[in-house]
């Protein structure tokens, strides 16, 4: 998995945002000097040249005034509120692209997850099939039936259909493996397995309307 791209604001912005947010918090006052750039680079454990950027970024803004053998000195409170209030714009931009990109990261990875789910059960599936080719089919046994009140190897079913019952549904009752003793009732439902040709042998079989047979999974 490829590791995610953080976004990191250059050392000097992040200085010159805070030194701003202590003007407009009065920590720093207007006419007050604040520390020289080697001070600035001591107390933010910085290059003295990220502290010379830092004030030059304040400068530029007409915030503070720097110079030389002079130090620096703040001149403006309303241009370092203009400077926080449009910081706090671009951060809120900021988080919603965050959130955004956030959002999609999770959609990938969701997404990812379910090309391996669906792999998985794809090949789980093809196993599956190569170990048991049967199908489970059902059918409902109507009217039309020949065999009705006899039971299931008196006809000879299996010999008959190549299918193999596994269940018989009368009225509210289901009966699991009914054996070869088991009899035909119109209205019964029947479960059985076999490979896909059987089906039709089965309907053939039993002289069932092509519409009351169903091939639905059970």
């Amino acid at each position: 998995m490829e590791k995610k791209i953080q976004i990191k604001q250059p050392k000097y912005q992040v200085i010159a945002e805070d030194i701003a947010a202590k003007i407009v918090e009065k920590k720093y006052v207007v006419g007050e000097k604040i520390y020289a750039r080697s001070s600035l680079a001591s107390q933010y454990s910085v290059s003295s040249e990220t502290a010379r950027r830092a004030i030059a970024v304040l400068q530029d803004l007409n915030i503070v005034e720097a110079t030389k053998g002079s130090g620096v000195v703040i001149v403006s409170y309303e241009n370092a509120a203009k400077y926080i209030q449009r910081l706090t714009g671009v951060k809120s931009i900021r988080d919603l692209q965050k959130q955004l990109t956030d959002s999609i990261e999770r959609q990938i990875d969701e997404l990812h997850h379910f090309q391996d789910t669906l792999g998985e059960m794809v090949n789980r599936t093809s196993r599956y099939q190569s170990i048991n080719p049967f199908v489970p089919f059902q059918i409902d046994i109507t009217d039309n039936c020949p065999f009705l009140s006899k039971n299931v190897g008196e006809i000879n079913f299996w010999q008959e259909t190549g299918a193999t019952i596994i269940g018989i549904k009368k009225d509210h009752e289901l009966i699991v493996s009914p054996g070869p003793y088991a009899t035909l009732s119109a209205g019964d439902t029947l479960f059985f397995i076999g490979k896909e040709e059987c089906y039709s042998n089965v309907k053939h079989f039993l002289q069932l309307e092509s519409n009351n047979f169903q091939s639905d999974s059970i």
